[in-house]
């Protein structure tokens, strides 16, 4: 089987190579990105430089048997139009020229964040609407995407599209790719000490699913290498991360905070450039729903090894310590000295 991934280069992409690189079914993998890795070289992998806005991807696919699309940009967060070429046209982009290429199999990185709001009582199975939630730029191009797919399936019959659905995803080696794209150049690893966190502010409905890198490439390479897979998948681990359950991962307690109060300080913080998401991430997190994981764990297989708060741990751990990998969105060296290519950016003006 050969398999070619757009975006091997970041935090999912390259646990999906870890898990590839022991597959017997995976002969070889097109690792596709727009900056190349100089010294990480996994096994099975040829490198190529290539970006889906411009550059031609169908000779890249052809003779593939399966394409990831994994490329996607939260930053600049500033630049909504790049953010909409690069992440709805891009990807749409790269699934049409592996189409044309003969490509049998995409498999999607889509996100919790394509749903509709929806209940944090209760878990939702992938039938949950996906119009994304109204406040997020990040949401509303994940649904769009989602859209544009639906009708791609209808015009190409003989392409079995796979949409992986995680909620948010960490581990160690992608702490400070993490860090550059949500807390920016100020924000100081120290802090991701548990026992510099003695409160948790408590907001009502701000109940997260997350997931450890690790298990999300392990449920790409359950689902590459099926012959059924088909559809969504949602991906999560337990159990679902709200202040109570953050305050017992880090010794600490929780305090009731003002759900207007802590947007009105992401907006502004954001807007004084002090640090790069906007309070659209603050409206994701309080509206999408808990995923039901069932699906996932039946069809394919998967069970994630990680628990919610043993992610939680490993990338404040690589935050603590700078930990990245060699790798242009991870390593800690593509910040420059001091962080001086992050403060260049604007801090959400461009991309880091």
């Amino acid at each position: 089987m050969r398999v070619a991934i757009v975006g091997a280069t970041g935090n999912v992409g390259t646990s999906i190579l870890r898990s590839l690189e022991s597959e017997e079914r995976v002969e070889t993998i097109t690792g596709i990105a727009r900056r190349l890795p100089e010294r990480f070289r996994p096994e099975k992998v040829t490198w190529a430089r290539a970006d889906v806005t411009r550059d031609d991807l169908e000779p890249l696919f052809r003779g593939t048997d399966a394409v990831v699309l994994l490329s996607w940009l939260i930053q600049p967060s500033r630049d909504l139009n790049k953010l909409w070429l690069v992440n709805v046209e891009g990807t749409m982009r790269a699934a049409r020229a592996a189409a044309e290429a003969g490509v049998g199999r995409i498999v999607y990185a889509s996100s919790v964040g394509t749903y509709s709001p929806g209940p944090k009582d209760r878990f939702v199975d992938e039938s949950w609407p996906t119009g994304g939630v109204a406040g997020s730029y990040y949401a509303r191009e994940k649904a769009e995407v989602e859209r544009r797919l639906d009708r791609f399936e209808i015009e190409h019959p003989d392409v079995r599209v796979i949409r992986m659905r995680p909620g948010l995803v960490f581990k160690r080696g992608a702490s400070q790719g993490i860090r550059r794209l949500f807390g920016g150049p100020l924000f100081p690893g120290f802090l991701a000490d548990p026992r510099l966190i003695p409160v948790v502010p408590a907001v009502k409905n701000l109940r997260s699913q997350v997931v450890h890198s690790h298990d999300v490439g392990e449920a790409f390479r359950l689902a590459l290498t099926s012959e059924e897979a088909r559809g969504a998948y949602n991906l999560a681990a337990d159990p679902p991360l709200d202040a109570r359950e953050i305050a017992r991962t880090l010794g600490a307690r929780t305090v009731p905070a003002s759900r207007t109060l802590l947007r009105a300080a992401a907006d502004l913080s954001w807007r004084l450039h002090l640090q790069p998401v906007d309070p659209g991430w603050l409206d994701l997190s309080l509206n999408v729903p808990l995923m039901s994981t069932e699906r996932a764990r039946s069809e394919l297989g998967w069970s994630p090894e990680w628990s919610s708060s043993e992610t939680l741990l490993d990338v404040l751990a690589g935050l603590r310590e700078g930990s990245g990998l060699d790798t242009p969105p991870l390593s800690p060296r593509t910040g420059g000295p001091f962080r001086a290519r992050e403060f260049a950016t604007g801090v959400g003006r461009r991309e880091p």
